[in-house]
């Protein structure tokens, strides 16, 4: 039976207590000292990939495909004997990464069982053997260019002209803008998207705010940009249902929203975007997105941490992704070789 009460440990604390019991395995026999060796090298791996201070439970299905794809592209130290070219693109075999995958699996279905998890997340995992080689295009965060032709065609949908399939109450294009301009500017869970309410948006000195129910029972109230802030607030007087459901984001007919909606209506925006700033991209995608963008402008990390609403900063490195040229501006504006203004009389 699984314990009543969920216990938050981290991924470190829970791979210590795993291994332990693994090498006790060995003395019973039920082990060979050689496979618990394996188990543990395959998860201090995960414990480097995941973040040793993350909450186990705090991992979603999301993140162990980005776990996966971040091993298959580790080095294979034992296939580095080749020439500098040839080691170079050499990530792991196919049978190292079904072996990883088979040993953290082992972890979960134990976490599960002693109440480290209330869901194991490799049942949600999505990536499969192929993709693992590569991260998948719609798991990366947008570049600027993209990402701002998403807001730019989110921005025209309220003045877009109906189509003419559609009477005036099934009109959608205000609520299916407030959702890419949230998504693509503050980076929810998709899953914190669906669940909010209207009474989760409130005003403080003029500034509106979004208090976000998200993972462990956490909360956080995140300052909305001023221009989602004016579309929200058209989306509220004059694009919401006028329903009994406190939903925020409705179905025409009154419903409130599924996760899966939500990839609909980003792929209908995507259509009104020019083709050369078009790229398929997931709601976590967009969560890369914002977060990638925050931290490459110069914002503060513990910041952007807040508005993602992780528990520790060291998760952050899994959704800042590369963006193309970054390394050449940064070295081109090196803050140790700008001129500094010469002093006043």
């Amino acid at each position: 039976m699984r314990p009543a009460e969920l216990e938050r440990i981290t991924v470190a604390q829970a791979a210590d207590r795993y291994v332990e019991l693994v090498r006790a395995k060995t003395l019973t026999g039920a082990l060979s000292p050689a496979t618990a060796e394996v188990y543990a090298r395959d998860v201090a791996t995960l414990v480097e990939l995941a973040g040793d201070g993350t909450v186990l439970d705090d991992l979603t299905g999301a993140d162990v495909d980005a776990i996966l794809v971040a091993f298959a592209r580790k080095p294979d130290g034992r296939r580095a004997g080749g020439t500098a070219g040839d080691s170079a693109g050499a990530g792991q075999s196919p049978s190292s990464q079904a072996r990883f995958r088979r040993s953290i699996s082992a972890l979960f279905k134990h976490a599960t069982l002693a109440g480290w998890v209330q869901l194991n997340p490799m049942t949600r995992s999505t990536v499969t053997a192929r993709q693992r080689g590569g991260l998948r295009p719609e798991r990366r965060a947008l570049t600027r260019e993209q990402a701002q032709g998403l807001v730019g065609a989110a921005r025209e949908l309220p003045q877009a002209p109906p189509e003419r399939s559609k009477r005036r109450d099934q009109r959608t294009e205000l609520r299916d803008a407030v959702i890419v301009l949230l998504l693509t500017t503050m980076g929810p869970r998709v899953s914190e998207l669906v669940r909010a309410n209207v009474e989760d948006f409130f005003t403080n000195d003029g500034v509106r705010y979004w208090r976000i129910f998200g993972k462990g029972g956490r909360t956080r109230d995140v300052p909305l940009p001023g221009d989602v802030a004016e579309v929200l607030q058209a989306y509220l007087e004059r694009g919401r249902p006028r329903v009994a459901d406190k939903a925020l984001l409705l179905s025409w007919r009154g419903r409130r929203l599924a996760r899966g909606d939500v990839q609909a209506v980003i792929d209908r925006v995507q259509r009104r975007v020019p083709p050369d700033q078009r790229r398929s991209v997931t709601p976590h995608g967009l969560r890369h997105t914002t977060a990638t963008h925050l931290l490459a402008d110069a914002v503060d990390m513990d910041a952007v941490r807040r508005v993602l609403g992780h528990s520790d900063l060291s998760t952050l490195g899994r959704y800042r992704d590369e963006l193309p040229g970054e390394l050449e501006v940064a070295m081109r504006t090196h803050p140790l070789l700008r001129e500094r203004p010469a002093p006043e009389g």
